[in-house]
């Protein structure tokens, strides 16, 4: 396991050597390297985003460190929501002060995020909000399509198997149809569930 790695490294990482295309793109190659390279410093985020998090840039690498990264790391695994607290704590601060405006999009988004992969409908709501206000486009869609995820099951269907949680049979048709996938190439509509 490599050592624990800066915030410049962290963004050196996501932003430059995976970019934009590959962002969400999962693939085991990827998920292998984001364990190899920082699994340490994941482990010590708890510290490190804290004492990232006072600049623009460093709550930028602290986010992803404890909002993306984890996603990577653990997928189909209770860990991969481990620090999501922590990172909705971040970007609550990083957008008070400002921060967020002070990064160009699409880079911006990420401070966003951690409202968004949360199963809080006001959270939900405050991401909608953010990218209506400071990011619209594609990135707005998905936000609104998490947000109506919430509101009609209070969870998302998605991560079910990875949190023993019981679907019940409109999560079902959802996951059976695709999951997010489904619902974001319109093959199936949260309005035509039972």
């Amino acid at each position: 396991m490599a050592d624990v790695v800066t915030a410049g490294e962290i963004l050196t990482f996501w932003l430059e050597e995976v970019g934009e295309k590959g962002w969400y793109q999962g693939s085991d190659t990827l998920d292998q390297t984001i364990r190899d390279r920082f699994r340490a410093t994941w482990d010590r985020a708890g510290d490190l985003a804290e004492a990232w998090a006072d600049t623009p840039r460093g709550a930028l690498a602290a986010l992803i460190l404890t909002d993306q990264f984890p996603r990577n790391m653990f997928r189909d695994d209770p860990r991969a929501f481990a620090t999501d607290a922590l990172a909705r704590a971040i970007a609550t601060r990083a957008i008070a002060a400002g921060f967020d405006r002070q990064i160009d999009a699409p880079q911006r988004q990420f401070f966003y995020m951690p409202f968004e992969h949360s199963e809080d409908l006001a959270d939900q709501h405050r991401c909608v909000a953010l990218f209506a206000a400071h990011m619209p486009g594609e990135n707005l869609r998905h936000a609104e399509l998490h947000r109506d995820t919430i509101a009609r099951f209070g969870r998302f269907p998605w991560r079910n198997a990875a949190l023993g949680r019981e679907p019940g049979p409109a999560e079902n048709q959802v996951m059976q149809a695709g999951g997010y996938a489904a619902l974001v190439s319109g093959k199936l509509s949260l309005d035509d569930l039972a």
